[in-house]
């Protein structure tokens, strides 16, 4: 058994990932055990078998070369604001889909066994909606909320600005608008090709009536741990022995980034045995977490070993 404790987590593990790069003999490894993650509920086992990935865009819109008056202007002169919100809309249609042509070439399509899985989560869609204080649900058309956040790619407007935006009016045709987006991926979707994809599409389609310019910031993979995997089942059986169910499989909407950097250097998948509740209040004063809870989370790690003997 090999231990690594870091404490970078938080700020993407930067120093890990050479240090695995320079030591790959030394942390060669038949599977790797994380427990940054939680459970559904504290009579509700889960195991995370999902992280997705992140790609992120600056868009930049210029038209006239200063702002121009929209009486004078209006109408004759393109609005850098209007091509960019249409720019934006265009994106993604009515269905959910996003439009992209060649995004979704690479999305991996959950097995008909984990769909069901995933169905059987306890999930109130009315207490969901209130908890947000919206009307109703929006997303990618023939999947759940569950899917939708964790198995299935978004496209988010993450920042919008330009013009005038102080009190009171001011009637102006802005010469540059601005805007931040970002695309949460799944497994297999490469950051680097959807960056590159984004930004063609970008360039295609803009009017010429302004120049369009997209920065690609930074981005991440995301991570897939199967369901059919040894070292699934056996943690699988390690949290069953513990609380007496089996554990549901449900992959997360964020990122754990140093997760696929282990897969890509040392060629090995990980299993995330996490044991944290929403009540832990992560991240938050008066953070905690169960004392029992803690302690089955003990039980269900030593068992996993002990099955994953029998595995190997």
């Amino acid at each position: 058994m090999k231990f690594i404790f870091e404490g970078e987590e938080e700020i993407g593990s930067s120093s890990l990932g050479p240090f695995i790069e320079e030591h790959k003999d030394l942390l060669k490894c038949d599977v790797i055990l994380v427990s940054d993650t939680s459970l559904i509920g504290a009579d509700v086992p889960s195991i995370t078998t999902g992280l997705r990935g992140l790609a992120y865009w600056q868009i930049e819109v210029t038209g006239p070369n200063r702002d121009l008056h929209s009486g004078t202007f209006g109408g004759a002169v393109a609005n850098p604001a209007n091509v960019l919100c249409k720019l934006i809309g265009d994106v993604t249609g009515p269905d959910g889909k996003i439009r992209f042509p060649g995004f979704y070439d690479d999305v991996e399509e959950a097995s008909k066994e984990e769909r069901e899985l995933v169905a059987s989560i306890p999930f109130d869609e009315d207490e969901y909606k209130k908890s947000l204080g919206i009307k109703n649900i929006f997303g990618e058309e023939g999947y759940s909320t569950i899917e939708r956040t964790g198995y299935r790619p978004s496209f988010d407007v993450c920042g919008l600005w330009s013009g005038y935006q102080g009190e009171g009016a001011k009637t102006v045709i802005p010469s540059k608008a601005y805007a931040k987006i970002s695309s949460r991926l799944v497994p297999h979707q490469d950051y680097k090709k959807i960056g590159q994809l984004v930004v063609d599409y970008f360039n295609k389609v803009s009017p010429d009536t302004v120049d369009v310019k997209v920065e690609m910031l930074h981005g991440g993979y995301g991570y897939v741990c199967p369901i059919d995997f040894p070292a699934y089942k056996a943690a699988e059986r390690g949290f069953e022995a513990v609380f007496g169910k089996r554990p549901l499989p449900v992959r997360i909407g964020g990122s754990i980034p140093i997760i696929s950097t282990f897969e890509k250097l040392l060629g090995t998948k990980s299993v995330l045995m996490g044991f944290g509740l929403e009540s832990n209040a992560i991240h938050s004063p008066n953070e905690n977490m169960p004392v029992d809870l803690w302690k089955k989370g003990i039980e269900a790690v030593v068992n996993f070993h002990l099955e994953y003997d029998k595995e190997v």
